[in-house]
């Protein structure tokens, strides 16, 4: 067969001894196939597994195997949609099937052992979680701008609904990720070496401005926060979070001893982030002043020359 693994669709064409193959399926479908003789080390006496082999083939039965668990979220309308479990490759099963084929003769079909893999956020968390708002901050923008104000709902959407457990970190760039034309981010105004320009995601950082004021009314950690290299027309001087994907990130810790839940949402020319948690919660809320209702001209996004960093 050449290589010892193969994904479905393989045809068996070894003529030596078709009968000694391994199948791995997966719901009812082959997935994989595997000869014992391509898995044994050219020892010349007893018989060793080459545990590379069998690394490679686990390591793509793993990716197979795969599905991200789905945490409890609010929808539009206030309710719950529940919690979905995801699963992985059970390894340890899995390693015992295929030694149990290995040592021993003939031929083997074996399906693929799961291991559950349990949401970060079920439905009796977040129906607690919800429950206290502890900071909350709204800004405005030209709704008129049809990209931005298009980017500004994508990046809304991605921190809606996050949950920060107790001592965890926050990186708005990993949870939002990459602001690319493939996840549906558009071209807007963002600012290059102090001017404004055009660039894919523009208005991201209104998003994360709003979400810094928020979190920091509610008392929690800002560990790394950068400003942009001028003022910005959607929060007062000094107030706002400049994030770029290869550049700087806002990133906070949730020092409390309760989770707290991030919920965002942006229309007709404003952006709102909410910052909630259990009903026991004792908070430390700090003063931020809020920003008068206006319809900027347009608003930046991530620059190239930047303040010095604030971490309080």
């Amino acid at each position: 067969m050449g290589f010892a693994f193969t994904l479905a669709l393989l045809l068996i064409t070894n003529p030596l001894d078709p009968m000694s193959f391994l199948q791995v399926q997966m719901e009812d479908r082959t997935v994989a196939i595997a000869d014992r003789a391509d898995y044994t080390l050219p020892t010349g006496g007893v018989s060793l597994v080459d545990v590379n082999r069998l690394q490679t083939m686990m390591e793509a039965l793993a990716k197979l195997a795969y599905q991200e668990p789905i945490n409890a979220t609010i929808n539009t309308s206030g309710g719950i949609v529940p919690e979905k479990k995801g699963r992985k490759l059970h390894e340890g099963k899995f390693l015992q099937q295929f030694y149990e084929y290995y040592y021993g003769n003939g031929a083997s079909t074996v399906q693929i052992p799961f291991q559950e893999i349990y949401p970060k956020v079920d439905q009796a968390l977040i129906s607690q979680v919800r429950k206290k708002t502890i900071g909350q901050y709204t800004t405005y923008y030209n709704s008129r701008n049809k990209n931005r104000s298009h980017n500004i709902l994508l990046a809304s959407k991605a921190i809606n609904n996050y949950v920060v457990l107790p001592g965890e970190i926050f990186s708005f760039n990993k949870v939002v990720g990459k602001r690319t034309k493939e996840k549906g981010y558009l071209q807007a105004p963002i600012i290059v070496r102090g001017e404004l320009s055009e660039g894919i995601g523009g208005g991201i950082c209104q998003v994360s401005s709003t979400l810094f004021n928020a979190v920091d009314k509610a008392g929690l950690h800002i560990v790394q926060r950068y400003s942009h290299s001028r003022d910005v027309a959607y929060v007062r001087p000094g107030r706002d979070a400049t994030v770029s994907w290869y550049g700087p990130d806002f990133v906070f810790q949730n020092k409390y001893a309760y989770p707290i839940m991030i919920r965002a949402g942006s229309s007709n020319g404003s952006m709102y982030v909410s910052v909630h948690s259990f009903p026991e919660i004792e908070y430390e809320p700090r003063h931020v002043p809020s920003v008068h209702q206006s319809t900027p001209e347009e608003g930046p996004a991530s620059p190239s020359i930047l303040t010095e960093p604030t971490m309080p």
